[in-house]
């Protein structure tokens, strides 16, 4: 399941849906409990940002990622808090909540941004940031807030993609002193899996390729499927 999971991690990086990379930690989180799952991934997560950001280099707009920074790390901190207070079992309940409304709001994203006039404030950036913040340091899915607020700022998708990847990298970095403040690392075996590395490059190269040539609609409407599916059974698991 990791070996899958790492390969899921590098095609979503590489370019084949941001939507795909949200299996993980839910796919994860089936077999394993849900803080040991958080802690496992985010060392595989960073080591596929490397990867992601060289993939997109110097494209990404360094204002808006900025405005999206400071209230990452309020979300982070929030959402830490749960995870030291929260009781037993609550991490995976939560886990799937927050998995079944990315996936409902995929579902539902094309009409939301018709829906609403938009006039652009630099404060939305820090709410964006902090929602991403949040669901992110519960799930590794803090993809959604971010989209909105990219798509709504009109960027070109180079400068969306490469937005997203340097963001998610430094985000990805504030969580550690966290995660280990929580302890949700578990560095035995964040060692039995680190043959899984080779994995994450292969990813992102495949994740490139088959994003140029793939129906991506279709794709996305399964993945939303699996995501319903695999919410569903941690909320009622």
């Amino acid at each position: 399941m990791t070996a899958l999971v790492a390969l899921i991690i590098g095609l979503s990086k590489g370019g084949l849906g941001g939507l795909l990379g949200g299996l993980a930690t839910p796919l994860m989180a089936l077999v394993m409990p849900a803080e040991q799952v958080i802690g496992l991934l985010l060392p595989i997560l960073m080591t596929a940002d490397v990867f992601a950001v060289a993939l997109h280099w110097k494209r990404w707009d360094w204002r808006l990622t900025r405005l999206l920074l400071p209230g990452a790390v309020v979300g982070v901190t929030i959402a830490t808090l749960f995870i030291k207070n929260a009781p037993t079992g609550s991490l995976k309940l939560a886990l799937g909540i927050i998995v079944l409304v990315f996936a409902v709001y995929r579902i539902f994203e094309n009409r939301l941004l018709v829906l609403f006039r938009y006039q652009g404030q630099d404060w939305h950036g820090s709410v964006a940031g902090t929602v991403a913040g949040f669901s992110s340091a519960l799930a590794h899915s803090g993809g959604p807030p971010v989209t909105i607020y990219l798509l709504m700022q009109k960027v070109t998708p180079g400068v969306f993609m490469a937005t997203s990847a340097v963001f998610f990298m430094i985000l990805n970095w504030i969580k550690v002193p966290y995660y280990l403040y929580v302890g949700l690392f578990d560095f035995p075996r964040l060692l039995s899996v680190a043959w899984l590395s080779p994995l994450l490059p292969l990813g992102v190269w495949l994740g490139k390729r088959l994003g140029e040539k793939i129906d991506k609609t279709a794709f996305e409407r399964l993945v939303v499927v699996l995501l319903v599916m695999t919410a569903l059974m941690l909320i009622f698991q």
